[in-house]
C-alpha cells in the first residue's frame, strides 16, 4: 500500500467541513439550553479499573431485552494500536447484582472504535455474538449466556438483521489496510494492490447455517459514476453497514483514497438483502454518522446541508426527498440514534476547546436540546485510540450507556438515567 495516501477519519470530515464545524471550539448557547443552571441526569459508573472497559459503536444492541445486562469489552492497555497478539475479554455487567462483571469469552479481532462487533442477537433473549480470529480467518461466535452453548460461524459480522437470522459484513482485512482503528489486525488484505477488487466487498452471512455470499463487490460500486470527480484511479473500500428496521434494506458507505478537492471520500448507498436494487442515497461527497429513522428514511450527517455539514433525513430512493434537521442546536457531527418511538434523538459531540464531550437528547417536535452531561476527555485519548462517548440506549428508552475516561480510571462504562427526561 502507498503509505502516502491519507486515511479518512470522522475527524477529517469535521476538519474539511470548514468554519461552521470548527465552531465546536465555542458551541452556541442554544446548544446547551437557555443558560440557566442545568439539572443533569444521574450518572453511575458500572465498570472500574485497573482494567479498562468499553463497548464501541453506537448502533449495536448493548442491552439485553430485559435491560438487566450490559455488554462490554475489557482490555489491560490503552494509547496504542492493537497488535495481532493482543487479546481482549468480552463480558456483561449485571445491573441488578452490584454491577457484577461476568466474563463471556475473548477476541483476537478487534479495534478501538468498534471493538469486536459484540452485540445481543436480535430476536433472542439470551444469545450474544462477537467476532474473533481463528487461524487464517476471522469468525463470529454465537453464545447463549444462559446455557453456555457456543457455536462459531466461519465469517465475521458487521450488522445483524432485526430477526437475527442473517447479517452483512464488509471485508475487515480491507478496512484495516485503508483505515486504522476500524479493521482487524492479523490477516493481510490479499487485494491491497488492487484498487477495486471483484472478490472483496459486502458479504451476507446466514447466522443459522454459516453460509456466506459476496453480494456487493467493490468493483461494481466503483464503476457507478460520481458527479464530483473521477474515481477510476482511487482505492476503494466499504465501511459502516446497517440493516433497516424491517430487514428489507441495508445501508453502507462507499469510501476511497486519496480524497479529491470537492469531496470527503464518501457516498452513501442502500441495497436489498441480496445485494440487488442498489441506490445512491447521498452523493454529496461527505456522509458521516447515520441511523435508520424508519424503514424508508435515513438520518445522516452530510454535506448535502452545505460544506459546513448538517444532519439530514434522506428518503431511501435514488433522487428521493431530503430534509435538513436539527437547526443550530444539532449541526455538529455526532453518533446519532432515535430512542424508541422516534420522539427523541440521542446524539453526542467530539471534544470542545475544553476537551469536554457532550452527549445529549434532541426533541424532534420542538427542537429542544437536553444535555446528559459534559465529560472530560484527557488529551492522550486521540486519533485511533480516542474514546468517543458513542451513546447507546436501553430497549425501554430509560437508560443510556457511554464510554468515557473522565473518572480517571481509563475508559469505562457509565450508565445515565434518562427516565426523568423522556417520560
Amino acid at each position: 500500500m502507498n503509505t502516502s495516501l491519507a486515511k479518512l477519519t470522522r475527524r477529517d470530515l469535521l476538519k474539511a467541513a470548514g468554519p461552521a464545524a470548527l465552531a465546536m471550539a465555542g458551541l452556541p448557547r442554544a446548544a446547551f439550553g437557555d443558560g440557566k443552571k442545568e439539572n443533569l441526569p444521574p450518572v453511575r459508573t458500572i465498570t472500574h479499573g485497573p482494567k479498562h472497559h468499553w463497548f464501541g459503536y453506537y448502533d449495536k444492541l448493548q442491552f439485553d431485552p430485559s435491560c438487566r445486562y450490559v455488554l462490554g469489552m475489557e482490555v489491560d492497555f490503552e494509547h496504542r494500536s492493537p497488535t495481532s497478539d493482543d487479546i481482549i475479554k468480552v463480558g456483561m455487567v449485571d445491573l441488578k447484582d452490584n454491577d457484577k462483571w461476568i466474563e463471556l469469552g475473548e477476541s483476537r479481532a478487534w479495534c478501538w472504535q468498534q471493538g469486536c462487533m459484540l452485540q445481543w442477537r436480535p430476536g433472542s433473549e439470551t444469545e450474544v455474538l462477537w467476532n474473533d480470529r481463528q487461524g487464517d480467518r476471522f469468525v463470529c461466535h454465537v453464545l447463549d449466556v444462559k446455557t453456555g452453548r457456543r457455536r462459531t460461524i466461519p465469517h465475521p459480522v458487521y450488522s445483524v438483521s432485526p430477526d437475527g437470522r442473517w447479517a452483512v459484513a464488509a471485508d475487515f482485512r480491507r478496512i484495516n489496510d485503508m483505515r486504522n482503528g476500524y479493521g482487524y489486525k492479523g490477516l493481510p488484505d490479499p487485494n491491497r494492490n488492487i484498487l477495486a477488487p471483484e472478490d472483496s466487498g459486502i458479504f451476507r452471512i446466514d447466522l443459522e447455517t454459516g453460509e456466506q455470499e459476496l453480494i456487493v463487490s467493490l468493483a461494481e460500486i466503483a464503476k457507478i459514476p460520481f458527479p464530483l470527480g473521477d474515481l477510476s484511479k482511487k482505492k476503494h473500500y466499504f465501511n459502516h453497514l446497517l440493516v433497516s428496521p424491517d430487514g428489507t434494506r441495508f445501508e453502507f458507505l462507499h469510501r476511497w483514497s486519496p480524497r479529491g478537492k470537492r469531496d470527503c471520500r464518501t457516498r452513501m448507498f442502500t441495497a436489498a438483502p441480496d445485494g440487488s436494487d442498489i441506490r445512491v442515497i447521498d452523493h454529496s461527497g461527505c456522509t458521516s454518522h447515520f441511523i435508520w429513522r424508519d424503514p424508508q428514511h435515513i438520518t445522516a450527517w452530510s454535506w448535502y446541508a452545505g460544506r459546513g455539514g448538517g444532519f439530514c433525513v434522506f428518503e431511501d430512493k435514488t433522487g428521493g426527498k431530503v430534509e435538513v434537521i436539527g437547526g443550530d442546536v444539532m449541526h455538529h457531527d455526532g453518533h446519532v440514534t432515535y430512542l424508541p418511538g422516534n420522539q427523541w434523538i440521542l446524539n453526542d459531540t467530539y471534544p470542545d476547546h475544553e476537551r469536554k464531550q457532550h452527549p445529549y437528547l434532541y426533541h424532534v417536535a420542538t427542537g429542544r436540546r437536553v444535555p446528559l452531561g459534559h465529560f472530560y476527555l484527557p488529551p492522550e485519548y486521540k486519533g485511533e485510540w480516542r474514546c468517543d462517548t458513542h451513546p447507546r440506549f436501553s430497549p425501554d428508552g430509560r437508560s443510556v450507556v457511554i464510554d468515557s475516561p473522565h473518572t480517571g480510571e481509563g475508559r469505562q462504562l457509565h450508565l445515565i438515567d434518562i427516565s426523568g427526561l423522556v417520560r
